[in-house]
């Protein structure tokens, strides 16, 4: 586990992500897409690849979403880019200052975050939308891998009730002890834990959701302003790198180690 702290592992950790092909299902619904894209993205050059992570290797603030858009991050090869899931969310994030733009159109279209970092709890585009459970599994080794990489996080949102679960279990598979009672997931929802990290639940920004109004922008954009209040909050606390374990939990028990080994 050497280098675990150096934002060059990030890096490497990506490299491993994109080079993945344990979900037979999910290589074969991403190449397919691409192989055969809507007249609006014809003669455009897929991704169709697992996607990595995205952002700033020491942010304090992690989002998990679900997984890549089949024409969108599968499309464009980065993280909640060229579809109106991102268009939503990335406004959020520079409203809050966390990007220096409100627009995600294309891999080199200067977009940065700034004490942020996008993950996945999958990172191939589903059909549907909807991993299967051990599609979930397979790929939960590179979320505990990132939680142990970036040491800094003090605050998570999870983009969905499946981003938000994935962060718990996470928790749980490296050694933080099972909250009692259970959070709740609800748009709003903040769980603070006792090792001093704070989960807030926001509802994805999909188009199921926005184009019904179950989700707003003054609602997403609440939630990003909360977590920038939180941060601001904890800017005099001792730094998280400070201490042995990532992400605000307790050093991961042996099988943790291996499962992390094995992403």
């Amino acid at each position: 586990m050497e280098g675990l702290q150096n934002p060059r592992s990030i890096r490497q950790l990506n490299s491993r992500i994109v080079a993945c092909r344990l979900c037979p299902r999910l290589v074969k619904h991403r190449e397919a897409v691409a192989a055969a894209p809507p007249r609006r993205y014809l003669g455009q050059r897929y991704w169709a690849r697992p996607l990595p992570g995205f952002g700033d290797p020491r942010a304090r603030l992690l989002l998990v979403g679900l997984a890549p858009a089949a024409h969108g991050g599968n499309r464009t090869g980065r993280m909640f880019t060229g579809d109106r899931s991102g268009d939503w969310l990335f406004d959020a994030l520079h409203h809050a200052g966390f990007a220096n733009r409100p627009t995600s159109e294309h891999r080199d279209d200067g977009l940065s975050l700034a004490d942020a970092y996008i993950t996945a709890a999958v990172h191939c585009a589903p059909p549907f939308n909807k991993p299967t459970l051990s599609e979930i599994g397979r790929c939960e080794p590179y979320l505990l891998t990132e939680l142990r990489l970036l040491t800094e996080v003090r605050v998570v949102v999870g983009l969905g009730r499946i981003g938000w679960q994935a962060y718990l279990r996470g928790r749980q598979a490296l050694g933080a002890p099972r909250e009692r009672p259970a959070p709740k997931f609800g748009h709003g929802a903040v769980t603070r834990f006792a090792d001093g990290m704070t989960l807030i639940a926001t509802y994805h920004p999909s188009q199921q959701n926005t184009f019904t109004g179950k989700l707003t922008r003054p609602m997403l954009r609440g939630i990003f302003e909360t977590a920038r209040r939180l941060l601001d909050r904890a800017g005099s606390e001792p730094s998280r790198s400070d201490r042995p374990a990532g992400a605000g939990v307790p050093p991961p028990s042996a099988s943790a180690r291996g499962a992390a080994r094995r992403a």
